[in-house]
Formats: C-alpha cells, sequence, structure tokens
C-alpha cells in the first residue's frame, strides 16, 4: 500500500485532491508575463534542442542496437518511434526553420563523450551503459533535425544539460534570456533542462509536440508536473505562429 492509500482522508473536501491551489499564481509568474514575448521581439530566444541522436532516437542503434536487451518493451518501442518520425521530427524541422528563418538561435545537445572509453561520464551514464563516443554512429544527430552551418553543439554525458556543461555561460555570453525546448525523452534530459532553465531564471517554453518518450503516461506526466510551474507548455502550430507574430526579423 502506497503512502496516499495510507493518508486518513476522513473529513476532507473530497474536491481539494484534484485542485491545484498555486496554479493561478504560478501561472501569472510564468506564463503570463511580458517578458517571456519580449525576449522573443529582441532576438534573446533560443531554439534548444535535446538529444535528437542515433543513441537514443533512431532503431538499430545505442539504446536500441538489441531490441531484447533494450529494457524496453517493443510496443514502447514502437510506440516510441512512430512518435519520432510521424510527429517529432516534422515538428523539430519545422520549428527550426521558424528560429532559423528569424534569425534566432538553434543550439543542438547530444550525449558524446570527450574520449573513446567515456571514462569522463557522469556516474550515471556509466551505470546505465550510455556511451557515444566521438566520431561514433551513436554520436551523430539524425539527419532531419541536424545542426546548420555554425550552430551550436553542446556535448554532454549526464541527463541535465546545464549542470553537466558551460551551457549556461554561453547563454548569457549571447544575451539568451529565453529558451524553446524540444527533444528526448521528455521524462528525462528534457524534463532536467527545463527545471534547470526555469531555476536559472531562464523564460522557459516546451513545445509538447516536439518531444517523446517511450510511454504516453510518462510523456503527459512530465507536462502536467512542468506546466505553468517550470515553464509554458506550447504546440508547435502554436509555438510558431507566435514566432512571426512577435519577431521583427
Amino acid at each position: 500500500m502506497n503512502d496516499y492509500k495510507k493518508t486518513d482522508l476522513q473529513g476532507l473536501d473530497p474536491e481539494f485532491l484534484n485542485v491545484d491551489p498555486l496554479e493561478e499564481s504560478y501561472r501569472e509568474s510564468v506564463v503570463e508575463i511580458p517578458e517571456v514575448k519580449r525576449s522573443l521581439e529582441q532576438h534573446h530566444t533560443a531554439l534548444l534542442v535535446i538529444d535528437i541522436q542515433y543513441l537514443d532516437a533512431a532503431p538499430g542503434y545505442g539504446v536500441f542496437a538489441d531490441v531484447a536487451k533494450s529494457g524496453v518493451p517493443v510496443e514502447a518501442q514502437e510506440y516510441y518511434f512512430k512518435r519520432l518520425d510521424h510527429i517529432v521530427l516534422p515538428n523539430v524541422a519545422r520549428l527550426q526553420q521558424a528560429f532559423r528563418d528569424c534569425k534566432l538561435e538553434v543550439i543542438h545537445t547530444r550525449i558524446m563523450s570527450m574520449t573513446r572509453d567515456g571514462r569522463e561520464r557522469s556516474p550515471g551514464h556509466k551505470r546505465l551503459g550510455l556511451h557515444a563516443p566521438p566520431g561514433s554512429k551513436e554520436a551523430e544527430f539524425l539527419e532531419a533535425v541536424a545542426p546548420k552551418g555554425d550552430e551550436l553543439v553542446i556535448n554532454k554525458t549526464a541527463s541535465g544539460v546545464f549542470n553537466a556543461t558551460n551551457l549556461e555561460y554561453l547563454l548569457r555570453n549571447m544575451g539568451i534570456t529565453g529558451l524553446f525546448v524540444a527533444g528526448v525523452y521528455t521524462n528525462e534530459c528534457v524534463s532536467t533542462t527545463v527545471r534547470d532553465a526555469c531555476d536559472l531564471g531562464f523564460y522557459t517554453t516546451l513545445i509538447n509536440d516536439a518531444c517523446a518518450t517511450v510511454t504516453p503516461e510518462l510523456h503527459n506526466a512530465t507536462l502536467s508536473t512542468i506546466k505553468d510551474r517550470y515553464a509554458r507548455v506550447m504546440h508547435t502550430e502554436d509555438a510558431i505562429n507566435e514566432i512571426k507574430e512577435v519577431v521583427s526579423q
């Protein structure tokens, strides 16, 4: 029996259990603030694309090199790759183009070690066996959303890009104050990035249909926790419309 079931709820209003008493105050301080659009208007907002690479986003490679040993049920893998192929990759590509057209920064993160044997990886990645050596296929970005020109590429060997790299330093140097975030996995590297970005003071927007993880439940639960607490949550179409409306090219 979990703690929730052990709790004595006698005498409590049942509707209280399904109400977020802080929802309105958080929305007013995270979503409905002029600084979010002002950051866009002033070209101080960047698109941050998380880990869409062969290691964790392509069948037959990295995490999914061996279907049986991946630890992810076949049905979950089928869902994940269908969502990637039919929804996420097209939407990330659309977002990238919108940012490029408006001369806004597009930044890419990927899991890649500095050494061939990965000895400097985080303890978490070592335990999980996550390793993409430099020059490996696993370290390559999926072609549909790969970097163009001299767009920034940030290499990491941990879930959170902020606590494992100098990304914050680079963003401050470029005057970036807002981030639109997309990528994989919603409940892991994406979630960690969004929470850290919010704590560091960046105006953060998570793009719902430009993210994926291995089950709808994990995806939706993560968004439910993040929404209006740590970030705005938007769909690609709405995000692109806002960018085109607000940004003066």
